[in-house]
């Protein structure tokens, strides 16, 4: 999967960066045939703003965009918020039915 970390009006530190590559990693450990990432950082105003894009699989695309009192607790809200999208994806529900039922069978 392809990673795609961008800073808008702001500087980023290296273990932010890091920080939001294995945050990804991790969504695409959940996320169904996962293409690519987006992770935008902004200041706008002052205030951070993250922007998190994950493309998956059949054109999927979740997003979640968030504000904090720093980039780092922006990051985790919109993480989440991504995190959230995939947990109640209709191809993550048919697959956890389809793994009942095999159990079910056995």
């Amino acid at each position: 999967m392809r990673i795609t970390i961008t800073a808008r009006h702001c500087e980023l530190p290296p273990e932010l960066r890091a920080r939001a590559r294995t945050l990804l990693e991790r969504l695409a450990r959940v996320a169904p045939r996962p293409h690519d990432a987006r992770v935008v950082f902004d200041a706008d105003h002052g205030r951070p703003t993250v922007e998190v894009r994950l493309h998956a699989a059949r054109g999927a695309v979740h997003v979640g965009t968030a504000r904090g009192t720093d980039q780092s607790s922006a990051l985790n809200l919109a993480v989440a918020k991504v995190r959230r999208q995939l947990d109640k994806s209709p191809m993550r529900r048919r697959a956890a039915i389809r793994r009942a039922a095999g159990r079910r069978q056995s």
